[in-house]
């Protein structure tokens, strides 16, 4: 009786073992879910914006591996990319926008940067190295456009959450590093910021002191941004492959490399706070010349040494970029025949309007 009795207790205590291990597993599982859910809501998101015909379209494509030739960027496109999560059939997703047009089309950043993707967004700002005359007057336009939509879905945020701003500061300077010795000149951009200077392939044929103007020049900007800095072009598989690593990071927390390269004479690539001012060295001014340039900022006395040796044209003109009702690649017969009958009858019209007011002030 006695062994009957304690083998009745021994099952009983292993069964409620086993109850109560079922128990933990259904409650580690919906953690788990729960978790998923919350990462499905954050995925991340990375929007690129730049110079006109750039490459940005370039860069995506190479980063999805879509062999396709790049189509030109009307206003505003959406991709998007995967990846597998370990052996789980779910994949993350990560959401790509691209800015087309160049500076006049800002206003539309509204659209990827939001109050609920601020935590999750990197912005890729995509300068052409070859055309260096476009190159301050771009930057310094969109970064503006940039910053000024930040401060709005902040504003917006905070409406749900006040210390929105708190917490992007405090992970900017964990990007930047909150010991780094230029943190008094460093304003750190409140979400990631990543400067691509594309086209090398072109620009390492430029003269060698301009390129060091330039390569000095967007080392300042990108340090003082607390932003990272990287040379791309397609025709350079290590740039490609390194490019696609910081897709990687950004979109899907990947490692990433933290690798300086500060050679002018080399594919320019400096993570954020790994570069200092001392090593950049000062704007190229002769001391004569920066003692008679009003700059109340350092941006100010860059920007002054940088336009003085590559003049700037204007890059915010509606009128210099193309029509895509004129392109090819969006034809539509039906429309455009009713267009061109429409363009016809309007012309026939401002005529007719013509010569009645002629004929009036004659009559008069």
């Amino acid at each position: 009786f006695q062994l009957f009795t304690l083998s009745t207790k021994l099952l009983s205590q292993i069964v409620s073992e086993m109850e109560k291990s079922l128990w933990d597993i259904a409650i580690e599982q919906s953690k788990i879910r729960k978790n998923d859910e919350n990462s499905s809501n954050e995925e991340s998101t990375m929007f690129l914006f730049g110079s006109k015909n750039s490459g940005k379209t370039s860069i995506i494509l190479r980063f999805l591996d879509r062999d396709e030739p790049p189509k030109p960027t009307v206003a505003l496109e959406y991709t998007f990319g995967r990846r597998a999560k370990g052996n789980n059939i779910a994949k993350d997703v990560g959401h790509i926008w691209e800015l087309g047009g160049g500076t006049w089309l800002s206003k539309l950043m509204e659209i990827p940067i939001t109050p609920k993707s601020l935590m999750h967004t990197t912005l890729l700002l995509v300068l052409d190295l070859s055309v260096p005359s476009e190159l301050w007057s771009t930057m310094e336009t969109l970064l503006h456009a940039a910053k000024t939509r930040l401060e709005e879905a902040i504003k917006e945020a905070k409406l749900t959450d006040p210390s929105i701003k708190d917490k992007l500061q405090k992970k900017a300077w964990e990007r930047v590093g909150v010991d780094h010795p230029d943190k008094s000149m460093i304003d750190p951009f409140l979400i990631p910021l990543v400067i691509v200077g594309s086209k090398h392939d072109l620009f390492q044929d430029f003269d060698s002191e301009q390129r060091k103007v330039i390569c000095k020049t967007l080392r300042f900007i990108a340090h003082v941004h607390g932003a990272s800095l990287q040379f791309f072009s397609t025709k350079q598989e290590q740039l490609v492959s390194r490019m696609r690593n910081t897709f990687n990071h950004c979109l899907f927390d990947a490692a990433t490399s933290k690798a300086i390269q500060v050679d002018h004479s080399k594919p320019i690539f400096v993570s954020p706070g790994h570069d200092t001012l001392q090593q950049i060295g000062s704007p190229p001014l002769s001391e004569k010349e920066i003692g008679r340039v009003q700059a109340k900022t350092p941006m100010a006395l860059w920007k002054v040494a940088f336009t003085g040796i590559l003049p700037q044209t204007n890059t915010n003109d509606p009128a210099l970029v193309d029509d895509p009702a004129k392109d090819p690649q969006f034809a539509e017969p039906s429309i455009d025949n009713l267009r061109s009958q429409k363009d016809e009858e309007l012309e026939h019209y401002r005529k007719l309007a013509e010569r009645r007011s002629k004929e009036s002030q004659l009559n008069t």
